[in-house]
């Protein structure tokens, strides 16, 4: 039971899609220097990531791969333009900023290549719980990165300003971006590992005193 919950909450515990996997990272590194454009990536993410990988399921797994493939990008294009429709209408100002990179999301790693490595391997309702947890970790790892950014680089929190007594400029540009997600790197790997080594000797605690 503790190994089915655990591979579930995969996506944010032990398997972070940015922070373990390298996945999905330019996005964070461009465009995560507002909350703003962390909402409208987020935004945008959560949608077109769950529903294409949610219809993808249905598709025949008798297929080759190659169609396979080239069918999940085909569904999360479509899916990604009625997104990017609306996020137009509620994020325009944050849309022009990111470019290139929003349509970019509609071929993200969980979609073309974690769907036959990971997600189609589970029964649809773990998959589906699983697929909302590394969601999860994504949006949380956008967040932060962009609420760090804007604090430091422009002195505002949702552009409001904040008591900020010194900026830190280069926080705005894409290697003030790679340089603080590569620390929060090393944090979550670090925190894994401490609370991995923990798990086991709690696990070795209990088969002492249980004699086995």
């Amino acid at each position: 039971m503790n190994e089915r919950r655990e591979s579930v909450l995969a996506g944010i515990t032990a398997d972070n899609a940015v922070l373990s996997g390298l996945m999905v990272i330019s996005p964070v590194i461009i465009c995560g220097d507002t909350i703003k454009n962390a909402q409208a990536l987020i935004w945008a993410f959560s949608i077109i990531t769950f529903l294409s990988v949610l219809i993808s399921s249905f598709v025949p797994k008798g297929l080759p791969y190659t169609v396979k493939v080239i069918t999940y990008a085909l569904i999360s294009s479509t899916v990604y333009v009625p997104v990017r429709a609306a996020a137009d209408i509620f994020y325009p100002d944050a849309i022009q900023r990111i470019g290139i990179y929003f349509p970019l999301l509609a071929v993200n790693s969980l979609i073309v290549f974690q769907t036959e490595a990971k997600f189609f391997r589970m029964g649809r309702l773990r998959m589906t719980a699983s697929l909302f947890f590394y969601i999860l970790g994504f949006d949380a790892v956008m967040l932060i990165t962009a609420l760090v950014r804007e604090l430091l680089a422009y002195g505002t929190i949702n552009s409001r300003i904040a008591d900020v007594d010194m900026l830190i400029s280069g926080l705005k540009e894409p290697f003030g971006g790679f340089i603080l997600l590569g620390l929060m790197c090393g944090l979550y790997r670090k925190l894994r590992s401490v609370m991995s080594r923990g798990g086991s000797s709690a696990e070795e605690g209990d088969a002492n005193v249980s004699g086995k």
